[in-house]
């Protein structure tokens, strides 16, 4: 919990001084922390630093341990980074000449020579291919210390309070946020349930929703549930199985008390209007009566119709289904009273009742009545998508929960400008209006530009890990990607790789396994297993740089998905020319973040050079599907430009919009709310603070 804490909010969990003289030497052990921090790109506040230094030289000591161990795996330091090349990015040598020497040296040996067939040669089958032929200890030998410089990377541990206070803080962050969460994030919400005491009075998304009543149920408390699908996400959370009921789930069989309390839950909420939800999840249905047994309770008739839908036995149509009958039969103005209901989905339709033929006027109409019944992060989500409506799309990008993404043509008919302008107002007036009172407000301009969170599905927590359509800066003169990945059972082999294209998306040239290098960047050399962890990376020049767009990929060549490997992750690195260094430097490191998911092409961001020279990193966080084995970028080049180039054109809505709406709010409170990349240390106290670990609660309600 402590390097949960550490790591999700970057502050140390303390507690207060004990009273009376400071015994010890804690002010000496907490300057050593500081110290062995900055050697990793961390250092202590000055409150910690104070806090520290009012502890026992033992107990800083015992902290110290642990904190270094947390921060070293958030930036990637806690394995070993070896290079296949060990002068790496010095001394590459040209690809086919690599070859042609590891099989010249093979057919020199008699008894390999015997295995190699001169038709076909397969690289494998050569002798030092693959496989690391110096250890860790020659690597640091063969590199210079780096080169400490102004513009390596300090993040700043803060002082935080004790255990409990900062992991109920986090608990209560998460359980509220506005947007889904991700997978990690949905684990730490439910161990966080388990350990805190409090629960958070409002929990709006239903995934976190049932890893709350999971903790009620085990308790004994009411459940918080107003469909009937909450029941049966909380079904799936307490089988160990998916609560976002995007896999099916293997069900438990269930105490007397719990059946009962699901099936009063379940009695409670299924309305003949609610009871449409059921066969979008009919065979979890069936599988979840096999365990319920509701034919026992006669005396909570509406939780057996759920199942009695479930079977086929009774019909109960969706609200979607009668939608689309309507709207099939030309009826918009049918298709309008029945979502006039349901305002989130008449929302969520709002383009495609736009283009019916039907009034504008109408339909604009009961859009207006309807922005004040749905959630924040809807009216934002439709806010950007009308922004990207003004022109035509180069594609229409789809990405699913897991960052599986795929690309369409746009064949929507344009919508009008007025009837734009009139819906981009409308919205715009409901989401201010939710707006806190900002009081003083202070902004950091290195967050404008963050995409704002309004799913966080793909986005894999880790460093400097920033929302899809967010822009970064790239500062420094080398950019350096890095894969690292253990196996767990078999033989794995990723590929780190680079895409590079014009300005136009054409004219291709790649980095990978098969191009070692070209005139401004370096391959550190194919690994193929990794029983024992292996390191890949690309060293790209960007002042040499020919292709305006750099695209680093992750393949899975043969072996283990993302999410079956012991471990694995990606980052990067920014140096200045002049520093040197090991070929992994843990305080240059940017980004890091794992893997996951079940695709096997991993597309976590783009690199973009504008019109004034300088270099952008524009977040992805995608998957593509991939082949079973033999993936690499040649295959994959027409399809991750499509996706890039579609994500890149979007207009995303990003914090520089929200910021406007809050500077245009009439202020009245006599407090200060400050967004930035991360706080400084002289805010008032009291203030509200959102950084990009807390930006999803700057999503109004």
């Amino acid at each position: 919990m402590e390097s949960l804490v550490i790591a999700r909010r970057l502050r140390v969990p303390v507690g207060a001084v004990p009273a009376g003289p400071t015994p010890g030497w804690g002010e000496i052990a907490a300057r050593q922390l500081d110290a062995a921090l900055l050697s990793v790109g961390f250092a202590c506040s000055p409150a910690l630093l104070e806090r520290l230094s009012g502890l026992r030289g033992e107990t800083v000591l015992d902290l110290g341990v642990r904190v270094l161990a947390a921060v070293r795996e958030l930036v990637g330091d806690h394995v070993q980074h070896n290079a296949y090349f060990i002068d790496f990015p010095e001394n590459v040598p040209d690809t086919l000449e690599f070859w042609a020497g590891l099989l010249r040296e093979a057919l020199l040996d008699v008894v390999v020579a015997e295995r190699v067939q001169p038709a076909t040669v397969n690289l494998l089958t050569l002798p030092g291919y693959g496989r690391y032929q110096h250890g860790y200890a020659d690597l640091l030998a063969a590199h210079a210390e780096l080169v400490p410089l102004a513009g390596d990377r300090v993040t700043v541990l803060d002082l935080g309070g004790s255990l409990e206070e900062e992991a109920r803080e986090l608990y209560f962050s998460l359980a509220g946020s506005e947007a889904p969460l991700a997978e990690e994030d949905l684990a730490v919400l439910r161990a966080l349930a388990g350990f805190c005491a409090d629960e958070p009075e409002r929990v709006p998304v239903r995934e976190n929703r049932a890893i709350v009543n999971e903790v009620r149920l085990a308790a004994g408390r009411p459940l918080l549930v107003d469909t009937v699908t909450d029941v049966l996400r909380l079904a799936c959370g307490v089988s160990g199985g998916d609560v976002t009921l995007s896999a099916p789930t293997r069900f438990r069989s269930f105490r007397r008390a719990e059946r009962r309390v699901l099936l009063q839950a379940l009695d409670a909420v299924a309305t003949p209007a609610k009871l449409g939800d059921v066969p979008r999840h009919r065979e979890q249905w069936k599988r979840l009566g096999e365990r319920l047994h509701p034919h026992e309770y006669p005396r909570l008739p509406r939780a057996a119709h759920v199942f009695e839908v479930a079977r086929g036995v009774r019909r109960a149509a969706s609200l979607d289904g009668r939608v689309e009958a309507a709207l099939s039969a030309g009826r918009t103005g049918d298709a309008l009273a029945l979502l006039e209901n349901t305002p989130g989905a008449l929302l969520r339709r709002l383009d495609h009742l736009l283009r019916t033929g039907h009034s504008a006027s109408a339909v604009l109409d009961a859009a207006e009545q309807a922005a004040t019944g749905v959630s924040g992060r809807v009216l934002l989500s439709l806010r950007e998508h009308l922004q990207n409506r003004l022109a035509p799309a180069a594609g229409r990008v789809f990405v699913n929960r897991h960052g599986r993404a795929w690309a369409a043509p746009d064949a929507r008919a344009p919508l009008g400008e007025q009837v734009l302008a009139r819906a981009v107002a409308m919205l715009d007036e409901e989401i201010t209006r939710r707006l806190p009172d900002p009081g003083e407000l202070i902004l950091d301009p290195g967050v404008l530009d963050v995409a704002l969170p309004l799913s966080g599905k793909a986005v894999v927590p880790g460093l400097g890990m920033l929302p899809r359509g967010s822009l970064s800066p790239v500062d420094g003169e080398l950019l350096r990607f890095f894969v690292h990945w253990r196996q767990a059972a078999q033989r794995t082999d990723y590929d780190l790789s680079a895409l590079m294209l014009d300005a136009d998306y054409g004219n291709p040239e790649h980095i990978s396994w098969t191009n070692y290098g070209n005139d401004f960047a370096e391959y550190s050399g194919d690994l193929t297993s990794a029983k024992d962890g292996a390191s890949e990376f690309i060293n790209v020049r960007l002042a040499d740089a020919t292709r305006p767009i750099i695209i680093p990929q992750v393949f899975i060549f043969t072996g283990e998905g993302f999410d079956e490997a012991a471990e694995a992750f990606f980052g990067y690195m920014t140096r200045d020319a002049e520093q040197e260094g090991r070929p992994f430097e843990p305080r240059t490191v940017r980004m890091k973040s794992d893997l996951r998911g079940a695709g096997r092409v991993a597309l976590p961001f783009v690199v973009l050079r504008d019109d004034d020279s300088r270099w952008w990193v524009k977040w992805l966080h995608l998957y593509l599907k991939g082949y079973p084995h033999f993936n690499q970028v040649e295959g994959h080049r027409v399809t991750a430009s499509l996706l890039v180039r579609s994500i890149v054109e979007r207009d995303h809505l990003r914090v520089r919009h929200l910021a406007d709406l809050l500077r245009a709010k009439n202020s009245t409170a006599g407090h200060t709310t400050y967004i930035g990349l991360q706080a400084p240390a002289d805010l008032p106290e009291g203030a509200r603070v959102y950084t990009p670990a807390t930006l999803h609660e700057l999503i109004p309600a």
